[in-house]
């Protein structure tokens, strides 16, 4: 990286470069101890039920899981690549499974405290409450699947490519959205259709969560659950 782009870098740049991934490292290591040594303390001493062990091995593995694939993902931005005159980077699908895992393992143990933290509510089950359900369930994925096509983005930096907004530049779907072959290619390596189905995704996103709050509004909810729809359709605003 030095050698191909940053060969005026001075040593205090440097330095806070490295300190970043130096802090970011070691941030990920205390969250993996603060994890580990009390569900460690808590099995030792009976304090977790049987279902609750396989959420705490299961949790545990996540943790392990997500130190590894972050190793991986830089280990690709420090690979030789001869015959390439490209920026070094990481590799982009290691990025996004990178911050994938982050997610799924962040959501599950908010996820699983919740659920110790709060009683469930038994509310009667509805066909409206099981509409509300599956519409949440599914604004959860499309949420998901933006925030791992947003890890793409950062990966290739096609967040440079175009920083006009509603259009991409002059037009509303550029000349180059397909210009790899094959085109399946496109979605994951050309930054021109990495950025605009990211925003496709966005624009969705936002739609579906205040679409969740409208449908919502309709039915009979808990103050808590009214609360976090509330919260959901604010965060989506502000984000």
């Amino acid at each position: 990286s030095f050698n191909s782009l940053n060969h005026d870098m001075t040593l205090p740049e440097f330095k806070f470069i490295w300190y970043m991934e130096y802090s970011h490292r070691m941030w990920g290591r205390v969250v993996g101890l603060a994890y580990i040594l009390p569900a460690a303390y808590f099995w030792r001493r009976g304090w977790l039920s049987r279902p609750l062990k396989g959420c705490v091995l299961a949790l545990c593995g996540l943790v392990c899981f997500q130190g590894l694939l972050g190793w991986y993902m830089v280990k690709s931005g420090l690979e030789e690549k001869p015959d390439s005159y490209d920026i070094p980077r990481v590799s982009q699908y290691r990025l996004a499974a990178h911050l994938g895992s982050a997610l799924v393992l962040y959501s599950a143990s908010l996820w699983t405290g919740l659920s110790l933290l709060l009683p469930q509510h038994k509310l009667p089950e509805t066909k409206q409450l099981l509409r509300l359900r599956q519409y949440a369930h599914g604004t959860t994925a499309l949420i998901f699947l933006t925030a791992l096509s947003g890890a793409f983005v950062a990966g290739l930096d096609a967040g440079l490519v175009y920083n006009s907004f509603p259009k991409m530049g002059e037009r509303w779907i550029p000349d180059d959205l397909l210009a790899f072959s094959p085109m399946l290619r496109n979605i994951f390596e050309n930054p021109t259709t990495v950025q605009f189905d990211h925003r496709i995704l966005g624009i969705a996103s936002v739609t579906a969560v205040t679409a969740l709050y409208l449908f919502s509004r309709k039915i009979p909810l808990p103050r808590r659950t009214r609360m976090a729809v509330t919260s959901l359709l604010a965060v989506a605003c502000m984000q």
